[in-house]
């Protein structure tokens, strides 16, 4: 198989004392970090060595920015005026920005959180206000969604690079959606079928969707949610399956 894909997962989600996922043992799986920028989880100590950690690594650092809605972990959607988004957005980024260069390294792009994830998919107004922080800070940033979102056209039309996302343990509607976190079977648990399933996406073979018919996703990356139960052995398993396919896995931009 001659293909390569980037792999991807959300870190440095915990708060204070409170920890979240395995960030270290993550850090040696994946390729590219989305890390938390304080608004759905996350602190000034936890972004600064979660950093560190990438930097160490020789992986990405992206800025995963989301809603201010700590306790909802941002995946509440919230009726924002789009200015005050934009805002939001440009906060976040220059926190984690400052955090990659104490840690020798540099934020390489950004992909939105949960409920914003999401809403942006179909939302003109929230998607026009991402896009417009992103030009506002710096139109180099590649920007990471789900493929066929307004997001990811709205970027296109502003002219920045889109990253084409898929999930390794989520669930995905007839139309290339997620499956809603409120419905049985939208989070995948079984290592062994996720790593065949990142593999058929890497091919651009088709996969099962929620309804048992088929979808068929070319990710430039693959994410493996780092609060998913057994993330770890999810992502290692995911790894292992994609370069004994002979599929090469490495970052989708060079690592600062």
């Amino acid at each position: 198989m001659s293909a390569r894909v980037d792999l991807n997962s959300d870190l440095g989600e915990g708060f204070g004392n409170w920890e979240l996922g395995d960030d270290d043992a993550l850090l040696d799986v994946v390729t590219s970090a989305n890390v938390a920028c304080g608004f759905h989880a996350s602190d000034a100590s936890i972004m600064r060595r979660v950093c560190a950690r990438a930097v160490e690594s020789g992986v990405v650092i992206g800025a995963q920015v989301g809603y201010r809605d700590l306790p909802g972990f941002g995946r509440r959607f919230i009726d924002i005026e789009p200015e005050a988004l934009t805002n939001d957005v440009i906060y976040q980024i220059g926190a984690l920005e400052a955090f990659a260069r104490a840690a020798g390294g540099r934020v390489d792009y950004v992909k939105p959180h949960g409920a914003l994830y999401n809403a942006i998919v179909h939302h003109e107004e929230q998607a026009a206000a991402v896009v417009d922080a992103i030009v506002v800070h710096d139109r180099t940033l590649p920007v990471m969604g789900l493929p066929g979102s307004v997001w990811l056209q709205k970027a296109e039309a502003a002219g920045l690079t889109t990253v084409q996302e898929s999930f390794a343990d989520r669930a995905y509607t007839p139309e290339g959606t997620l499956v809603s976190r409120r419905r049985e079977g939208s989070v995948l648990h079984d290592a062994g079928t996720i790593a065949r399933r990142c593999v058929a996406m890497a091919a651009g073979e088709p996969i099962q969707d929620v309804d048992g018919g088929s979808i068929t996703l070319r990710p430039d990356s693959i994410c493996v949610h780092g609060d998913t139960p057994g993330a770890v052995d999810i992502a290692r398993a995911v790894r292992d399956a994609l370069e004994s396919a002979g599929v090469e896995v490495r970052p989708f931009v060079a690592t600062g």
